[in-house]
């Protein structure tokens, strides 16, 4: 292959998992991830925080803590990070917040259920035991390495949420905080009640299969290797996040100059959009079908709370500051996503899982790197990583590499960036 023809893969491939990254995870994963950043930080006081997750608090009861956090949310690691992000900012230590951040993603209670049913119970409880060990111990050494930096962000907090702090934490804050959070499991647990679908509708598109045929073209879809492709959906999806995103930068950008149309556009557009991510909408030789899905149900009926306590029981400075963190958490976080997501497209075609293969059929140090190296730069959407592992296992793969591999995928590409 010449440079011109390998110059014109990668950017295939780097552009092409971007484009599957924000058509099937940025929105049901991400977007509600976000929200409940910034719910965090402008709703709930230091001391809720700080009480089970501090610098201060004893480390007996902070870590345990931190992972028990992490064990509840079937996350990948993107949309923990927004998470991340919004325990420490809110005063939360570098330690437990690190804890939490490895955790999640790799040990949560969906990961660990679904790895023991698919590839067995030993590996389950390997991931379990292993995410622990690792999980606090880096929080440990993070803690110990940042400890000034961890105290003086300590006294930034405290000054930056004194008046907040004095004021606690009422109840209407964290029932929207808790709705939130339910939206995002509704939208990403993968279980049958959530994913069947439940009404068809068949839209007379003459031609969405060729437009799918194109997409397919464009960005192909390999289920055995992790490659998700795009679908009409996706780029409906993409359209919509677009938009999200213009909106947002007219609306919520100045919102702390007060409420205008656009913001109530971005707020609409995201209700929307995140409805509209639930559907199973697919081509066919009658055009589009439409499938409305548990996961449609359970979105919608999240929404219709949030939007009451937004409008009833939250004050507008509670609302402004909810959306003003949000934003800020997107427009800090989402471009370094962006980069790091397209580059592992990139890599995705330079490293080949049959060199992985190849190598990781026995337990040696090599074999145990080659799992490492596959794990951290061939990023899967979360519980991906379980069938994919299967899939080694079943071409030879040692479970030694096998179990490296799973410890590093879930905690990868995205975080690094």
């Amino acid at each position: 292959m010449d440079i011109g023809s390998l110059f014109v893969t990668t950017l295939q491939g780097g552009l092409g998992n971007l484009a599957a990254y924000l058509a099937a995870h940025v929105l049901l994963c991400l977007l509600p991830a976000f929200f409940i950043a910034g719910a965090m930080t402008a709703l709930i006081p230091k001391e809720t925080i700080t009480r089970f997750l501090g610098r201060s608090t004893p480390r007996l009861v902070s870590y345990p803590a931190a992972a028990l956090a992490g064990s509840l949310l079937a996350v990948c690691s993107c949309t923990i990070v927004p998470l991340f992000a919004g325990i420490y900012k809110k005063g939360a230590g570098i330690g437990p917040a690190i804890t939490f951040l490895f955790f999640a993603p790799a040990a949560n209670v969906l990961a660990l259920v679904y790895t023991g049913g698919v590839i067995g119970a030993d590996m389950a409880f390997a991931r379990l035991f292993l995410s622990l060990v690792f999980g606090i111990g880096i929080g440990l050494i993070m803690a110990l390495l940042f400890r000034s930096e961890d105290a003086a962000h300590d006294q930034a907090t405290d000054v930056m949420f004194a008046a907040q702090s004095a004021t606690g934490m009422h109840r209407a804050a964290l029932v929207f905080l808790l709705v939130w959070v339910a939206l995002l499991l509704a939208g990403t647990l993968k279980v049958g009640v959530l994913t069947a679908s439940y009404y068809q509708v068949n839209l007379p598109l003459a031609g969405a299969p060729q437009f799918q045929a194109l997409l397919d073209q464009l960005v192909p879809y390999a289920a055995g290797r992790g490659e998700e492709g795009v679908s009409v959906h996706g780029v409906i999806l993409i359209l919509l996040l677009a938009a999200i995103g213009l909106a947002s930068w007219r609306g919520i950008e100045h919102v702390h100059e007060g409420f205008n149309r656009w913001t109530w556009i971005a707020m609409g557009l995201t209700a929307l959009t995140l409805l509209a991510a639930t559907l199973n909408i697919q081509a066919s030789t009658a055009g589009l079908s439409v499938g409305v899905t548990g996961k449609f149900f359970g979105v919608l009926i999240a929404l219709f709370p949030l939007f009451w306590l937004a409008r009833a029981r939250l004050s507008v400075d509670e609302l402004r500051d909810w959306l003003w963190e949000s934003w800020r958490f997107v427009k800090q976080i989402f471009p370094l996503l962006v980069v790091g997501v397209f580059l592992v497209g990139i890599i995705r075609v330079l490293i080949r899982p049959e060199w992985i293969e190849s190598v990781a059929g026995s337990n040696t140090p090599l074999g145990n790197l080659a799992g490492v190296a596959f794990g951290v730069f061939m990023y899967f959407p979360t519980l991906v990583e379980v069938p994919i592992a299967k899939m080694f296992l079943s071409l030879g793969m040692h479970r030694g590499p096998l179990l490296a591999y799973l410890m590093a995928d879930p905690n990868s590409a995205c975080k690094a960036s």
